[in-house]
C-alpha cells in the first residue's frame, strides 16, 4: 500500500473525492462507516443521488474549483438512504491540478461526544459557561485594583509611575476580555421583525469608516431589489459590525473591504428544531488581507480560536451564534489575498 494510500486509509474524518464530471470517485473507510454505505455502492455516482445536502454544495464546490482555496461550511444537513439528516461542518478543497475536490464530514454530535479527547482550545471552550458566571464577580475587584493603581501613579514618577501605568493599562484590557466573554454568553434571544439588510450594512458601514476600518477603502455592490429579511436589527448590525473589524484587522493599511449582496434562490439549511429553512439572502464582506492559517480556518467560528496574537477568538464565535439564532448560515472562504465571510437569511413573511 502507498503512503497515499494509507493515510487515506486511515483518516478517522469521513471524506470522498469528488470528480470534475460531479461523480464520486474515492470514499474512505471512515465515510463508509459514517454514511452506513459500502464504497462499492457510492464510487462512481453523482454526489447528489448519494447524498442529500442541506443547503446543496454545488455552488461551493464551483467557487472551490474557481478559486483553488478550500472553502468551509458550517452547520450542513447530510444524509443518505440509510442514513438521517446530521449537522456536520464541511470542508472542500481542491486536490491537484485537475478540477477534483475532497469533501470531509465531520459530525458535531461525534464532536460533542469526543469532547474529553479533544485539544487544550477544546478543553477551554467547555470553560467558558465557568467564565460566564465569574465575569461579573472578577470585574469588580479589577476596578478596584485598576482605581488604586491610579491613585498611587499620581505620587510616582520615572519607572515607578511606569509600572503603576501598566497594572491600569492591563487591567483595562482583562476587563475588555470579560466583557466579550459575558457578551458571548449573554445574547439574549433575537427580537425579529421585517429588516432591510442595505439599512443594516450601511449602519454598520459608518460606524466602521470612522472608527476601525478608518485605514481602508469600503466599495459595495448591493443588489437594490433585494426583499426584506427576518431580523433582530441590533444583533444583525453587531454580526456586520463584527465581521468588517475582522476584515480590517486582517488587512494592511490601504486595503480594501468590498461587501456585496445579492439573492440565490433554493438555498436550504436546518433550524435549530431540524426543519428546513430557505436563506437566499446573501451578504458578502470580502478582505484582500492574507488569508486565515490553515490550521485554524476549519474552526474559525469556534470560541477562543483567533488568527491575531492577543485576540480573543470570541468576535466570530459570537457571530456564529447570532446567525444561528436567526435560522441563517455562515461560511468563509480564504486564501492568500482574499478571505470572503458570507451570511446567509431567510426572507421576511410575505416578501418575495
Amino acid at each position: 500500500m502507498s503512503d497515499h494510500a494509507a493515510i487515506w486509509a486511515s483518516l478517522p474524518i469521513p471524506g470522498m473525492i469528488v470528480t470534475a464530471t460531479g461523480l464520486i470517485g474515492e470514499v474512505n473507510p471512515a465515510a463508509e462507516s459514517f454514511f452506513n454505505i459500502s464504497s462499492r455502492w457510492l464510487s462512481g455516482a453523482a454526489l447528489a443521488e448519494r447524498v442529500t445536502v442541506e443547503p446543496g454544495l454545488d455552488d461551493a464546490i464551483a467557487r472551490v474549483r474557481q478559486g483553488r482555496a478550500p472553502l468551509y461550511l458550517n452547520a450542513v444537513s447530510v444524509a443518505t438512504g440509510a442514513k438521517p439528516a446530521e449537522l456536520c461542518d464541511v470542508q472542500i478543497a481542491p486536490v491537484g491540478d485537475a478540477d477534483d475536490v475532497l469533501i470531509l464530514f465531520e459530525s458535531r454530535a461525534l464532536s460533542r461526544r469526543l469532547t474529553r479527547g479533544r485539544s487544550a482550545k477544546t478543553a477551554a471552550k467547555s470553560a467558558i459557561g465557568m467564565a460566564e458566571m465569574l465575569a461579573h464577580e472578577i470585574k469588580n475587584p479589577l476596578a478596584g485594583i485598576s482605581g488604586a493603581a491610579q491613585l498611587i501613579a499620581e505620587g510616582l514618577s520615572g519607572e515607578d509611575r511606569d509600572l503603576a501605568d501598566l497594572i491600569v493599562e492591563e487591567t483595562r484590557r482583562v476587563v475588555a476580555l470579560l466583557d466579550q466573554v459575558e457578551e458571548f454568553g449573554n445574547v439574549s434571544p433575537p427580537a425579529r421583525a421585517p429588516v432591510n439588510l442595505h439599512d443594516v450594512l450601511d449602519r454598520a458601514r459608518r460606524s466602521a469608516a470612522v472608527g476601525f476600518a478608518a485605514h481602508m477603502q469600503i466599495t459595495d455592490a448591493y443588489d437594490p431589489s433585494l426583499p426584506l429579511t427576518y431580523a433582530d436589527p441590533d444583533q444583525l448590525q453587531q454580526v456586520f459590525l463584527n465581521l468588517l473589524k475582522n476584515a480590517a484587522e486582517a488587512s494592511a493599511e490601504g486595503g480594501t473591504i468590498r461587501l456585496r449582496s445579492f439573492y440565490e434562490p433554493g438555498l436550504k439549511v436546518s433550524r435549530k428544531d431540524g426543519r428546513p429553512a430557505h436563506v437566499p439572502l446573501q451578504v458578502e464582506i470580502a478582505d484582500d488581507g492574507p488569508g486565515l492559517s490553515p490550521e485554524i480556518a476549519a474552526d474559525i467560528f469556534e470560541p477562543f480560536v483567533s488568527g491575531r496574537e492577543n485576540g480573543t477568538g470570541l468576535g466570530l464565535a459570537l457571530v456564529s451564534k447570532i446567525i444561528a439564532d436567526h435560522d441563517g448560515w455562515i461560511g468563509v472562504e480564504s486564501r492568500p489575498g482574499r478571505t470572503v465571510f458570507r451570511v446567509s437569511l431567510p426572507v421576511a413573511e410575505g416578501e418575495t
